[in-house]
């Protein structure tokens, strides 16, 4: 393209000279002589720079779009202050702490105790009975989960919760930690741990009816003291570890702790299956065969003067679809020397076993009606479940008397026990529950004393309502 400009401009510039003042060499040399300087021009503005591209705009900041000087100013504001509330809110401990809690105003009627009652928060003294448990509580729950992944958990329950049973009437349910070891799904999990045997809990929000099944009353442990580990591992999750069962503190010559462990197994997100062990020593109240209180009157509750070996298995399962859910559990238990029937001073094993059901079908998306039925097989020495190794005609343990005040079957045979509860749930909003429920108890022998008429009955009728409040 440079090539044909400049033969152009020669002409241009020959044209400019007369021919006739010039001879064909004069002209021929200064044709020349402009070619080469034309030629040195060209070359000049060859090697000159390129020019710089214009500036392009200053960009607007994001988020200014429309937005005046003195909104911008505001906007400003706002995220500093923000920043300085998150710094606060992390210095002061409280990132990731979580707050909840529950409560559950009971009403309560037993017609062999002759009693109608608004249950709530009551004290220790009230025997645990499977009128008088875990419900009538307010709860107080706090977790908290650090960076490094550690989980602490503290859960009040004054008069109502496990500590309440175990340790001298303590509000202290859960005092724990979880800490994390290889990996997030592999913990030690350390501290005072509510029992995880069976498909209901502890706290009422958990469960679909007012009271528990007659194998959380009688078979299962209600918490423990110690170390565990806790692994996770796609549908599995197993826990094992040592803890004192149903202690914060072992009394002086007993040094052996008891193996607890549970695997969960998920199929998925409607069924699965779980399996619970302890083996150990743990209190034997048949030991010493006092069953006083301080004022001498028999509670069934004394200090147990002997630890002796212990062993309980339990499997449940559950199946929820749709509207249906199904819940199961199956639980064994024996103890050395610690059934009901010792008079001859020869201290006798106790076993058990029993069996529970659970049915509940949602009528609408908010009202469920729920049935529950429930076995116990406990005949052998005259009975004795755990921590029951004495008669008790408030939950129909033991055995039974006739109007005479005579053994029905004998003083070494124990009664087997039968429930059936009938209630229903309603979802009032995300935090309201209400609930409804009656419950027929049955034994083999006459073992319920009634108050008011003063004789023993194989039957007794219980009715309950409660709300229970969460947040």
């Amino acid at each position: 393209m440079k090539q044909p400009a400049s033969t152009l401009l020669w002409l241009a510039l020959a044209a400019s000279f007369p021919a006739a003042a010039q001879s064909n060499d004069e002209l021929l040399k200064e044709l020349r002589a402009l070619r080469d300087r034309v030629t040195e021009l060209e070359k000049k503005l060859q090697a000159a720079p390129a020019p710089a591209p214009a500036p392009a705009p200053a960009a607007v900041p994001a988020g200014q779009w429309g937005m005046t000087p003195e909104q911008v100013r505001e906007l400003n504001r706002i995220a500093v202050k923000t920043e300085s509330l998150q710094d606060n809110f992390s210095d002061q401990g409280l990132k990731g702490l979580k707050i909840s809690g529950q409560i559950d105003p009971t009403w309560i009627y037993n017609r062999r105790q002759d009693n109608a009652s608004f249950v709530l928060l009551n004290n220790g003294g009230a025997r645990y009975t499977y009128d008088n448990s875990y419900f009538g509580m307010a709860v107080l729950d706090f977790e908290k989960e650090t960076e490094g992944g550690s989980r602490w958990k503290l859960t009040l329950a004054p008069e109502r919760g496990t500590g309440a049973l175990a340790n001298g009437g303590s509000i202290i349910h859960e005092a724990s930690v979880s800490i994390p070891l290889t990996d997030l799904n592999t913990r030690l999990w350390v501290g005072q741990i509510p029992d995880w045997t069976g498909y209901e809990i502890t706290l009422p929000a958990g469960n679909k009816l007012i009271t528990h099944n007659l194998l959380f009353d009688t078979m299962a442990p209600t918490s423990y003291t110690g170390a565990v580990l806790d692994i996770t591992s796609g549908k599995w999750w197993v826990r094992g570890g040592l803890a004192n069962m149903n202690s914060a503190r072992t009394p002086a010559g007993e040094k052996q702790p008891v193996l607890i462990y549970r695997v969960d197994y998920s199929r998925g997100e409607f069924s699965g299956w779980g399996f619970t062990g302890l083996h150990g020593k743990a209190a034997n109240f048949a030991a010493d065969g006092t069953y006083l209180d301080a004022d001498g009157v028999e509670t069934g509750f004394a200090s147990a003067g002997k630890y002796t070996d212990i062993h309980l298995l339990e499997v449940d399962g559950f199946f929820t679809r749709g509207d249906l859910s199904l819940f199961g559990q199956l639980s064994y238990g024996q103890q050395k020397g610690s059934a009901i029937f010792n008079s001859d001073g020869q201290l006798r094993d106790a076993q058990w076993w029993g069996v529970s059901g659970l049915m509940g079908y949602k009528l609408t998306p908010r009202l469920e009606a729920v049935l529950r039925a429930d076995y116990v097989k406990n005949t052998k020495n005259g009975g004795g479940l755990l921590g029951y190794s004495f008669d008790d005609d408030i939950n129909g343990i033991g055995r039974g008397l006739d109007a005479e005040g005579n053994f029905a079957k004998g003083e070494s045979t124990g009664s087997n026990r039968y429930a059936l509860s009938a209630g229903m749930n309603y979802l009032f909003d995300e935090t309201t529950i209400f609930k409804l429920e009656y419950r027929y108890d049955v034994a083999s022998q006459p073992v319920f004393f009634g108050v008011k008429s003063g004789g023993y009955s194989k039957t007794n009728h219980l009715l309950g309502a409660s709300v229970v409040v969460s947040f």
